[in-house]
């Protein structure tokens, strides 16, 4: 067959119909089949190594926290008031009880999550005391806001997990909120979702609260939420972040052991001995999760910037952070656990370019560093202090674009599509083809949020940037958004149980440390 006199007419068909494929089906974890990015030797590493056990054994790490210099004490550590010195070869033990890959349970299993290993899933920002709203009004948040980025998370294919307070619900009090951020969390969405750490009692209540969602005793042998506890670098982890690691180790929980990097600030001015430092504070906490509980899933974490050193402020996308990645990624291989990065960063006041250079340059380097647990990609802008919905969406997109490529090349159909180079021969197209029929939909990406059309059309469709039409996006997702459905008698169960809690908590613009 030669199709070189195909009709014109015939390719506009099959690109209307491109323009109008639905994209929402819902993508499985990423099984990266591209290689990682190496940047270090093996003597490298192992020079990184020796650097960090030598601040765990000589240096030490303070835990200030009664209860953990207790613990380290009976795991035979040397304990010098709050500093505690790591032998080598204790550490080394300790973290080969750390599973290597494990899966997450979902309300609907069909969002069950393999990480580690080759397994990676994307999360969305949190922790934003502002948004930029459907408006794209920058403002301080409240809990139907935080609602709204729950139900974009259900419905944006790659966003993997929903999270926990991606922007801060002003409406109600500090002492009690994170009651109401896990039960969004567990209502307006069924994958996967975080689990709130700002203080052990908090993190208390959010276990509680999964024996409700899951049914009593299934959390203690399945992974079903995340919990992130950061350091004060340098080498410092405190009583708050320590009692709520407790809270999810010792019941089989993920915690996220990170370290929280600015680079020059609270590091050296050296992206190798960053890494070095990073390095040893990782695995103190990643250790200390199994003397509480041998076995239980941890995850390596970090928070990774640079410091501006003419004003002191953190910045976002610059090649040392992309460095750190690759390097960090290879030493959580050396060590054989799982990790986690920080994805689509920036430092931008709008969605403008410099944000989208800062997130696509993040994004790039977590994917070729093999990252696990791809934490912040959607919605980061600011600095963190704000979650813009506008950049929510198309940062959602984009990590979809990422999964295509870490997928690596399909060779399922390489025989048919090779066997249409005849058909066309010199001088044809492949538009009226059937193998191009029958996989145009599938065969290369479709971003819905890039307008690739000609200038003219664009100008005849009123000239949309890319700020309005995510946003317009954005309405029409929460438009057809479907609540899934959650077991009447739970919903209750759940209800009851945080009303309880606020009877107990004293409302206060505080953390509850008590009740």
């Amino acid at each position: 067959m030669n199709i070189r006199t195909a009709t014109r007419s015939g390719g506009r068909s099959a690109r209307r119909a491109i323009r109008s494929a639905p994209n929402v089906q819902m993508l499985p974890g990423l099984t990266r089949k591209i290689p990682e990015c190496e940047v270090m030797d093996g003597s490298q590493v192992e020079r990184i190594d020796n650097a960090a056990m030598d601040i765990l054994e000589n240096v030490g790490v303070q835990f200030r926290d009664p209860i953990a210099l207790e613990d380290w004490k009976k795991a035979g550590a040397k304990v010098e008031g709050e500093l505690v010195y790591l032998d080598r070869n204790m550490v080394r033990d300790l973290i080969s009880t750390i599973p290597a890959q494990f899966t997450y349970h979902a309300r609907n299993p069909a969002n069950n999550l393999k990480l580690g290993g080759k397994h990676s899933v994307f999360v969305p920002m949190t922790g934003a005391p502002f948004l930029r709203d459907l408006d794209d009004v920058r403002r301080n948040p409240l809990l139907e806001d935080l609602a709204m980025f729950h139900k974009l998370s259900h419905m944006m294919p790659a966003m993997h997990s929903s999270a926990h307070h991606i922007v801060e619900p002003y409406d109600h009090p500090i002492s009690q909120r994170h009651l109401r951020i896990t039960y969004s969390s567990m209502k307006y969405s069924d994958k996967m979702f975080m689990g709130m750490t700002t203080s052990p009692k908090n993190a208390e209540d959010v276990m509680d609260m999964c024996d409700i969602l899951f049914g009593e005793g299934f959390i203690d042998d399945h992974p079903v939420t995340t919990g992130n506890c950061n350091g004060n670098s340098p080498l410092v982890w405190d009583e708050t972040m320590l009692g709520a690691m407790r809270a999810f180790s010792r019941r089989n929980q993920p915690v996220l052991c990170s370290p929280f990097v600015l680079g020059g600030a609270n590091t050296p001015a050296s992206v190798p001995a960053t890494v070095a430092q990073l390095t040893a504070e990782a695995l103190s906490a990643l250790a200390y999760t199994q003397v509480i509980r041998k076995g239980a899933p941890a995850i390596w974490g970090h928070y990774l910037s640079t410091v501006s050193m003419k004003s002191g402020a953190p910045m976002a996308g610059t090649p040392e952070i992309s460095l750190m990645n690759f390097m960090i990624g290879q030493m959580a291989r050396y060590y054989d656990v799982p990790w986690r990065t920080s994805n689509t960063l920036g430092g931008a006041k709008t969605f403008d370019a410099q944000a989208g250079y800062e997130s696509a340059t993040t994004l790039g380097a977590v994917i070729h560093a093999g990252a696990n647990y791809i934490w912040h990609s959607a919605g980061w802008n600011e600095a963190g202090m704000h979650c813009s919905v506008a950049k929510f969406v198309v940062d959602a997109e984009q990590c979809a674009m990422a999964y295509r490529m870490a997928e690596g090349p399909k060779w399922d159909d390489f025989d048919q599509a090779v066997a249409a180079v005849p058909d066309v021969g010199p001088g044809g197209h492949y538009l009226g083809h059937p193998h191009t029929q029958d996989n145009f939909q599938t065969a290369f990406f479709m971003p819905e949020l890039f307008d690739n059309n000609s200038i003219e059309q664009w100008q005849a469709e009123g000239c949309v940037e890319i700020t309005e039409r995510a946003l317009k996006h954005a309405k029409k997702l929460l438009a057809e958004y479907e609540e899934p459905k959650l077991d009447e008698a739970k919903n209750e169960a759940l209800l009851d149980y945080i009303a309880r809690r606020e009877r107990e908590i004293p409302a206060a613009e505080e953390l509850n440390q008590s009740y």
